[in-house]
């Protein structure tokens, strides 16, 4: 297989043609009905993926307001139920569900009535320890199979799902299971990355003592076979194992729980539901990012592989390809080899293996393999590999066309057509509602570090400092309507503070005197161009943002501060279009102690221990004080803004500030690290 025969995108819409009598002058004429005639857009979506219910549906969308949607009612689904529908046609067509590997090479294949069998197993086990619609099942687990098992077990049942990645620190974990009260722990004693073995029993321990709901632990391990291994739970085979069925939910029933962090207090549990995502992710995957069904004849042989860790959306996006029946191709490891022996071409030698024929990752790691000068020539078979997905950080022009040039060099040796030019599906989306705003049309022209469009669906516009939409100049990314994938709520939000404080609180109701509801700021820069393709320009707001993963200031701040020698800090992530992230830390020390090497080990050792390597800064320097608001919040946005060339008058106001003589140092530092960057390009 080199491409599909036919765009997904077209199929969908000759199908509206044939079936609604709809015709388009282009995509941008469908893409503004599809945000204005909400209901017959997302009525087309239930049909065209033939999303089933034993019960009908009253509405598609009952209360056109956000927050506060209310989408399908009197439907049910189940997300478990969506990909166990291909478990027959898939099988008979003699195709895999799962295709996993690691850092030893290996790879492994999951057929689809294995997985079956394997979901049903965990779910009784669960259900028998007493889980029921409702409860949490927490996962302290990698990108294996068995963590997707466990996933879809956990939904079968209607119980909520939330994990995070084994390279998290166990005080990152515990602030974020401790607030959903987990019933259930399912955790590894032990992970490999980058050619070592690191030892997970003593952070198991820890989120033992540290979660008292939990009656029931599960532990993957390569320990001694018990009945709370999980490898022997899914060994099962019984009568009541292949009757299982997963139960029938309600269209918003809960369906996991993820985290995205703000710049104050802990991280935020955004709970999802089983109908929003499932709805969401069919146009999404299949559409706009051309994944098609791997047992339809039109894109026969289909294997989606996104490079993720367990701790990153994409791993939820990376399963949700099952949804549609496509067989998913998982790598659990380290993307770059080791730090002693560097190795950018690893996840490409996997896709070769595992015959991907779409390859997905965070735009770091593309910028990674263009400055390592992989020899893609040298990495295998990657005649079947048809398109490329970015995602994370905005991809610069330079990295897309690198690519470029060494995949149209490559289709003359393997004689792969698509290749010649390959397609890329860049897309940018959020944890917050577990898709994408804007994204890829292969019908589309594409340029290097643009993307193609806005998602149909996503009433995204760019707004001006005075709420008004403008194309062609770089505004707030908002979204006006509603979506099936945005939130439910936050997990124990009374009256949804949280929730609106994060995304609302910009634009309130009637924010434009149109009288107009809330409307969604997502906190990113985005330029629309007259053409519709769309650039994102980094994050507007302090929110870290490192290889794809969000990380709120405040958590940074709670390893740090905790030291005896740290009185103050503040962080600032700039990401920026066509740059590397830059992450300088600022510290106020006691009197006495010095910013040596070993004071700057220190630090990072904490950020590391509470967190992750992931989240180190790039550099650290000792200020005297930290710039503070009169109402004493940190004044993070402002100095970013500072260090991305806005003039002081425009991103602070002195009047408002308890130590505005701070600000002639960060002054000074900003025009030299811009004068240094100008100096580099």
């Amino acid at each position: 297989m080199t491409a599909p025969y036919v765009p997904q995108m077209a199929l969908y819409r000759q199908w509206l043609k044939e079936t609604r009598g709809l015709s388009f002058a282009d995509f941008e004429a469908m893409r503004r009905w599809s945000v204005t005639a909400i209901d017959d857009f997302w009525q087309s979506i239930w049909d065209y993926f033939d999303i089933q219910s034993p019960t009908p549906h009253s509405a598609v969308l009952a209360e056109r307001k956000m927050p506060g949607a209310v989408w399908f009612p009197g439907a049910q689904v189940n997300y478990a139920r969506q990909v166990f529908r291909h478990v027959a046609p898939a099988h008979a067509a003699g195709l895999p569900a799962l295709i996993a590997s690691g850092e030893d090479g290996v790879l492994s294949e999951t057929s689809w009535p294995e997985l079956r069998r394997k979901v049903a197993a965990l779910a009784l086990h669960l259900k028998a320890r007493g889980v029921r619609p409702g409860d949490r099942v927490a996962a302290y687990l990698p990108n294996i199979p068995e963590t997707i098992i466990a996933f879809l077990a956990t939904a079968s049942l209607g119980a909520i799902w939330s994990v995070c990645a084994p390279d998290m620190a166990a005080p990152a974990v515990i602030d974020r299971f401790k607030q959903i009260e987990p019933k259930v722990l399912i955790a590894c004693d032990a992970v490999s990355y980058a050619g070592r073995r690191h030892d997970r029993q003593g952070v198991v321990e820890e989120l033992r003592h540290a979660l008292p709901t939990v009656q029931h632990v599960i532990l993957h391990s390569e320990g001694v076979a018990s009945e709370t291994q999980l490898s022997s739970i899914l060994a099962g085979h019984s009568a009541e194992i292949d009757a299982f069925e997963p139960e029938w939910l309600p269209f918003d029933h809960p369906l996991w729980i993820v985290y995205s962090s703000g710049t104050t207090g802990l991280p935020k549990p955004i709970v999802h539901s089983h109908g929003g995502i499932i709805v969401v992710t069919l146009p999404l995957g299949a559409l706009h990012n051309d994944i098609g069904c791997s047992y339809h004849p039109n894109s026969l042989g289909e294997r989606f592989h996104w490079y993720s860790s367990t701790g990153w959306i994409m791993w939820n996006c990376q399963t949700n390809g099952l949804l549609n029946g496509t067989t998913c191709c998982i790598f659990d490891g380290s993307p770059g080899g080791s730090k002693e022996k560097p190795d950018w071409s690893t996840l490409w030698r996997f896709a070769a293996d595992a015959k991907a024929t779409f390859f997905g990752a965070g735009a770091a790691f593309f910028a990674n393999c263009t400055k390592a000068e992989i020899d893609l020539a040298a990495v295998g078979d990657l005649a079947r590999l048809r398109a490329l997905g970015s995602t994370g950080s905005p991809l610069s022009a330079d990295t897309q066309g690198w690519f470029n040039d060494r995949f149209a060099a490559l289709s003359k040796v393997n004689g792969s057509a698509a290749q010649e030019d390959i397609w890329w599906a860049n897309i940018s989306g959020g944890t917050d509602f577990a898709g994408a705003f804007i994204g890829g049309n292969r019908e589309l022209p594409q340029t290097p570090g643009i993307m193609q469009c806005r998602l149909l669906g996503c009433a995204v516009e760019a707004f001006d400092e005075q709420g008004r939409a403008v194309i062609d100049e770089v505004g707030e990314l908002v979204c006006t309507e509603p979506l099936p994938s945005m939130p439910l709520r936050f997990w124990n939000d009374p009256g949804d503070a949280r929730y609106r404080a994060s995304y609302f609180e910009t634009y309130p109701d009637n924010f434009d005197g149109s009288g107009r509801g809330p409307v969604w700021r997502h906190g990113d820069w985005l330029k629309i161009n007259p053409d519709g393709a769309c650039v994102i320009y980094g994050r507007s707001d302090a929110t870290i943002n490192r290889h794809g993963l969000r990380m709120g200031t405040s958590e940074l701040y709670s390893a740090i501060e905790a030291l005896p020698e740290v009185l103050d800090s503040l962080v600032v992530d700039l990401e920026y279009l066509g740059r590397d992230s830059y992450m300088p830390l600022f510290v106020v020390l006691r009197d006495g102690i010095a910013l040596d090497a070993a004071m700057r080990a220190k630090i990072n050792k904490a950020v590391e221990a509470g967190l992750s390597r992931r989240f180190l800064p790039n550099d650290i320097f000792a200020v005297a004080e930290i710039p503070r608001t009169l109402s004493g919040k940190k004044q993070e946005l402002p100095i970013k803004k500072l260090l991305l060339g806005h003039t002081l008058e425009k991103v602070i106001n002195r009047d408002a500030m308890a130590n505005p003589g701070c600000l002639d140092w960060y002054l000074d530092f900003a025009k030299a690290y811009l004068s240094r960057q100008a100096g580099a390009a």
